[in-house]
This record gives structure tokens, sequence and C-alpha cells, in this order.
């Protein structure tokens, strides 16, 4: 099990250890637009990936005192925002299936102004393609190509093996290349 040495820190360090407060703001401040932009990849939707990141740094700062390693935290929020990204999605699912629906209402989609202006037609078209993969294949490559993490470190996020992530990486782009000629 790790331990905190106090000699093997600066003070600020420790300060930053001990207050858990600073020690998630400093988190937020740092990576909470990229995860932001992670959830919005994997839902399509800014508003419900805004929240599904808020949870995870919540959760993350109840938990704190039993992290044993600070280095952690961030594949732990990583974790935590791709495990509200699924709930999400099987919520959705859920919604879709006792309405009887078949697609994806309008107000789901990831339409709004703010993303219109800033995602061109050929992203479009690649955000659309990569919502019709599977939950897995969609994680590996979102964590792999746009949050431009390693193997190992994907591994870690999604609770898979280094070989697992390869193989489902390169199904996935296989995949993604032929739904794209497809729409095209």
């Amino acid at each position: 099990m790790d331990t905190l040495r106090t000699d093997d820190l600066d003070t600020s360090a420790l300060e930053e250890w001990l207050d858990p407060r600073q020690a998630v703001t400093n988190l937020y401040q740092e990576h909470a637009v990229a995860l932001i932009r992670l959830a919005v990849v994997m839902l399509g939707d800014r508003g419900t990936a805004e929240d599904v990141v808020q949870e995870a740094f919540c959760g993350l700062y109840r938990r704190w005192p039993y992290l044993c390693d600070s280095g952690k935290a961030l594949p732990y929020l990583r974790s935590c925002v791709l495990n509200g990204c699924r709930s999400v999605l099987r919520s959705r699912r859920y919604r879709l299936w006792r309405w009887g629906l078949d697609a994806v209402p309008a107000s789901w989609s990831a339409d709004s102004p703010e993303t219109s202006v800033l995602v061109n037609e050929e992203h479009r078209q690649v955000l659309a393609a990569l919502q019709r993969l599977p939950a897995r294949q969609r994680e590996a490559l979102v964590l792999r190509f746009f949050a431009e993490l390693p193997e190992p470190q994907i591994a870690l996020v999604m609770g898979i093996s280094q070989g697992t992530v390869k193989s489902t990486t390169s199904r996935a782009l296989v995949a993604l290349g032929r739904l794209i000629r497809e729409s095209s």
C-alpha cells in the first residue's frame, strides 16, 4: 500500500495533499475542460457532459482521504467520467425503449449553437459515426485520439488489458471508416 512520506514532498505539495479542497480545485482548473470535451464526445450533449464531470470531481473530493497516491487522481477522474457517460447512455437507451422510439430525440443531439459554430461538417460526420460505434470501441477511440492517452493509461481508465485496448482500437478504426464511407 502506498503511503505518504513527508520527506518525499515539498511543503506546498504536502499542504495540497492535506487540503483536499485545494487539491481538487487545482485538478479542476487544470483538467476540467479536457474532461468536459471527453464527455461531450461520448454523449453529444454539453450540459449533460458538464454534469457528469462535475459529479466526478465531487466524487473525488469525497474520496480524497482514501486516495493513497495523488498521481492516480486524474486516471480516477477519467474513469469516473467514462462511467458517468455510460450511465447516462444506459438511461437514454432505457428511456428510448420505454417510449418505444427507434431514434434519439432531437433535444439530445450535439447541435447546440456553440457546437454548430465550432464543429465543421467533416467533424460532425466523424462524431455522428463515432456515436454509432459500440460503447467500448467509442471509448477506446476517444481516449486514444481525443484525450491522447497512451495505451497503458487507456487500459487503466477502461479497466481492460493493453492487448484489449489495441484490438478494440483497431476494430473501432475499421468500423469508423466504414461508417464514414457509408454516410458520404
